[in-house]
């Protein structure tokens, strides 16, 4: 039996040819009007907020997933950006311990999109330079005694790095080299700048997560680019770089953690053709896993809504915990509004008193609203959901439940 919403999906389906009159990118995912996800409101800049349609597509190429419009870096990357790295224990922990790993071989290493210093400051300043094109966190890295560069990683940068520094042991970057838009010009400014015998080492989102957990929310404009390894191996090595090595990571839900080298290594880890094959099994290298990518995400929209409406009808107070870009994705795609989230938490202090981007939810400090009127709280950050749970055991000891969407829209007590 032929499934009808396929034939539908197909009608939107949008191709991108090339020279050879092959398609190359083809569009399975439409995510709706979008804002800018770390654009925080005031009421009085509702009126002049920026909206972008967000869809996403498959190109059969190089097998790489992306959206399809890009929104100029410097809306998104700013002097007002606000995510901080070292706001969670777990992500501390993780900085910490992958800097352990990699200075028992290396000593001069590279930071890209350092964000307020949480993986430099485990290493001394002399043999550490940060790239941070957002201006209040460079300052912050300067100030800790670390060389920075205000300024987007880019092929320019490598050669002026190179002149005045030299090559590096290692170029690492954690969930930023997604948020670069040309990746060839992004790889082969690593390739110029990295020793003949140094490492690359990145980590960023996982697709084979994404794909699996339906975690459709990952998808915003800081992430142009959802990856593969399948897809990733072949962008470097057209740009003079391979992978060696790939280790799994449950941060953020899923991430992969890329050792790359210079091209003509000898030993290529096992885990490299692993994660191949458990993305070949997937159907990562073909358009048709997309394709049904869409319908349950789909179905995760109608599902979400269905429960939060339920929920409002039984007079229950719902609200979202994390004003996360995550959540932003969500609440513009399925629309949902303060009418059935009440208000959105968040410890950050730059996001308080504001309101979220599109769906203008207002943000209050959790000492503000995270109080014993709350039935449910929506988990922005649902990859946190361990941390979250252990530092509201007291919520969920008498009776709050959170609510997720990933890998399935569901309510979870305490029993996490």
């Amino acid at each position: 039996m032929i499934d009808m919403r396929i034939i539908g999906l197909k009608e939107f389906t949008k191709n991108y040819i090339n020279d050879k009159g092959k398609y190359m990118k083809k569009t399975f995912l439409r995510l709706g009007k979008q804002p800018i996800t770390n654009n925080f409101l005031t009421k009085h800049q509702f009126e002049d907020e920026y909206f972008y349609n967000l869809d996403v597509q498959f190109d059969t190429d190089t097998k790489l997933v992306s959206i399809t419009k890009m929104i100029d870096p410097e809306m998104m990357f700013n002097d007002e950006y606000v995510h901080r790295a070292s706001q969670s224990i777990t992500m501390c922990k993780h900085f910490e311990d992958i800097s352990n790993q990699l200075q028992k071989r290396h000593k001069k290493v590279l930071e890209i999109g350092s964000n307020d210093g949480v993986f430099l400051k485990h290493w001394n300043t002399g043999d550490a330079i940060a790239v941070e094109p957002c201006g209040n966190f460079a300052k912050e890295t300067q100030e800790m005694g670390y060389k920075t560069y205000a300024e987007f990683w880019t092929q320019e940068l490598a050669n002026k790095l190179l002149v005045k520094h030299g090559k590096q042991d290692v170029i690492y970057a954690a969930n930023c080299i997604c948020h670069i838009h040309d990746l060839d010009d992004t790889f082969r400014a690593v390739e110029l700048l990295l020793e003949e015998d140094g490492v690359f080492v990145f980590e960023d989102p996982s697709l084979f997560n994404i794909v699996k957990n339906t975690s459709y929310d990952q998808i915003y404009d800081e992430h142009p680019h959802m990856f593969s390894v399948i897809a990733l191996d072949n962008l470097l090595q057209r740009n003079g770089l391979q992978i060696v090595k790939v280790e799994n990571l449950s941060v953020h839900g899923g991430s992969n953690r890329i050792f790359a080298m210079k091209l003509s290594q000898d030993v290529i880890h096992e885990s490299v053709y692993q994660n191949k094959r458990q993305e070949e099994d997937l159907g990562l290298d073909k358009f048709e896993a997309f394709e049904s990518f869409t319908l349950r995400v789909e179905n995760s929209k109608t599902e979400l809504i269905k429960l939060l409406t339920t929920l409002k009808q039984q007079g229950k107070k719902v609200i979202s915990y994390g004003a996360t870009y995550k959540s932003t994705t969500i609440f513009n795609y399925c629309g949902i509004d303060s009418d059935l989230i009440a208000y959105v938490t968040d410890t950050t202090l730059d996001k308080q008193g504001k309101y979220t981007p599109g769906m203008h939810i207002s943000i209050v400090s959790p000492e503000q609203g995270f109080d014993d009127t709350v039935d449910y709280a929506f988990l922005g950050a649902w990859n946190f959901v361990k941390e979250i749970s252990t530092k509201e055991s007291e919520f969920l000891n008498r009776g709050g439940k959170f609510i997720t969407h990933v890998p399935e829209v569901r309510i979870i007590g305490e029993n996490i």
